[in-house]
């Protein structure tokens, strides 16, 4: 027995010294999701006794690993007592990230954290130094935990009155739980949040989950820091904001450029709609529109379902979905500060600046070609899966692009498609969740790494082309 404890350790850790942080995000993601496909099958998970057809629990799976929200059966009356909870930790799980949740889980049993996990946390969450790693991911744990527990008393005060104590609670921790992990899946029924249109206190608390988890952890920090600066006086409030780091600013700019746009934009495009905004309030029809321009940003609650939009409202919420969250925390997409950057460099380009400028700071060139790659991988496996969906379920245009978007971006919006999705149209959806949470060029950089290394350090020729 001995024996096999030092193989395995020795195992493991010639494993952990020649993986990178991207590839054990990769075979992470993958294991948890077959096991989590596995658990949720079996009998015992599933509320009529017998075994789920695997197909639909690994996409049901997939959907909580990536913090998604699509699925193709209603978990709240398909699962178990047992089944919700593996969902829940599921969720959890994915939305911490593998790493975190694993560094987490030393910290707690008191293990040593090594210089090649401190190397894997500073790769996770794009550190610039190693140094602060450890309580880095602290902050992450400890701040993830305080917002899902605020967040579990606030729906628990709405929920118990309707469904007793226990169950109003267990139903408190479980959306607070989706909610900030931008997951959007629920226990309700068959129609999310549509019970609670008009209800603006549910509204407003899945809003504020969806947004502060879908700002960043690097944001949460910088904040906490410009405001101790400011609590001590250690800087006067204009120069504490001044000293805010380039990526809180675009980040938090553009997460309130989008929700203006968006919320304005859907309350004139579906003012008159009947099937929609066209029977509510005032105050309803502009509640019901944050949260719709809230909820394409990668949560995937509703609380009007998405096929009763008219088509230019679809077509705003795929660009919503397709943008996303901020990157370092919870939300996908391609996130808010890939937007910036690439707007930022258009426009001087335009001007006939050769610096990309923005906050009066030069953006560094290789965050600019991280930013178009990022954009164009995704937007290739859109037009990819959206062709697929075209050839595979024969639906309409609208219908099939909204489907993909939502798994690109894990937001888990559905246009009435999912559903009625056949089994290789699952398979296509599962893919890009997968490939959605871990970021397409992730994956494209597994791929295409060695062949980088082999050509690093060469110098060729330059030479001009003609462009546009």
């Amino acid at each position: 027995m001995k024996i096999r404890r030092e193989a395995w350790k020795r195992a493991t850790d010639r494993i952990s010294t020649h993986m990178t942080a991207s590839q054990i995000m990769v075979a992470g993601f993958a294991i948890l999701i077959f096991a989590g496909g596995l658990l949720l099958s079996m009998p015992f998970c599933n509320a009529d006794g017998k075994w789920l057809n695997f197909l639909d629990a690994l996409f049901t799976a997939c959907s909580a690993v990536c913090v998604t929200g699509l699925v193709t059966i209603t978990p709240a009356v398909q699962f178990t007592l047992a089944g919700k909870l593996i969902l829940l930790l599921l969720i959890q799980l994915g939305g911490l990230g593998i790493i975190a949740c694993t560094m987490g889980a030393f910290l707690i049993l008191k293990k040593q954290i090594t210089i090649r996990s401190r190397v894997m946390i500073q790769d996770s969450y794009d550190l610039h130094t190693m140094s602060g790693v450890v309580a880095m991911l602290r902050y992450v744990l400890h701040g993830t935990f305080a917002v899902e527990g605020i967040g579990a008393v606030l729906y628990a005060i709405a929920f118990i009155p309707k469904y007793g104590v226990l169950r109003g609670l267990w139903y408190g921790v479980f959306h607070s739980v989706s909610a900030f992990c931008n997951a959007g899946i629920d226990i309700l029924g068959a129609n999310s949040l549509e019970g609670y249109q008009a209800d603006p206190y549910i509204n407003l608390v899945t809003i504020l989950l969806i947004i502060v988890s879908g700002l960043g952890f690097l944001v949460w920090r910088d904040l906490t820091l410009t405001a101790k600066r400011i609590w001590k006086k250690e800087y006067p409030v204009g120069r504490a904001l001044q000293k805010m780091r380039l990526h809180t600013k675009l980040a938090l700019s553009m997460t309130g450029f989008l929700l203006i746009i968006g919320t304005v934009a859907i309350f004139a495009m579906e003012y008159t709609n009947p099937r929609t905004l066209g029977t509510m309030t005032t105050g309803q029809k502009w509640i019901a529109s944050l949260f719709q321009a809230v909820t394409t940003r990668t949560a995937g609650f509703f609380t009007i379902p998405q096929d009763h939009f008219l088509p230019q409202s679809q077509l705003l919420s795929c660009m919503l979905m397709f943008i996303g969250g901020s990157p370092g925390g919870t939300a996908g997409g391609v996130k808010t500060t890939t937007i910036a950057i690439l707007a930022a460099t258009c426009w001087s380009v335009l001007k006939g600046s050769e610096d990309t400028e923005c906050f009066r700071r030069k953006i560094l060139p290789v965050n600019i070609r991280t930013g178009f790659s990022v954009a164009a991988v995704s937007f290739s496996a859109v037009l990819l899966g959206t062709m697929a969906l075209l050839i595979m379920e024969h639906t309409g245009l609208i219908e099939a692009l909204y489907e993909v978007v939502s798994a690109v971006g894990t937001v888990g919006l559905t246009a009435g498609l999912t559903p009625s999705l056949s089994s290789a149209g699952k398979c296509v959806i599962i893919l890009l969740m997968y490939m959605g949470r871990l970021s397409p060029v992730t994956l494209a950089f597994l791929f295409a790494g060695k062949m980088g290394r082999r050509g690093k350090g060469r110098k060729l020729p330059e030479e001009r082309i003609m462009v546009g």
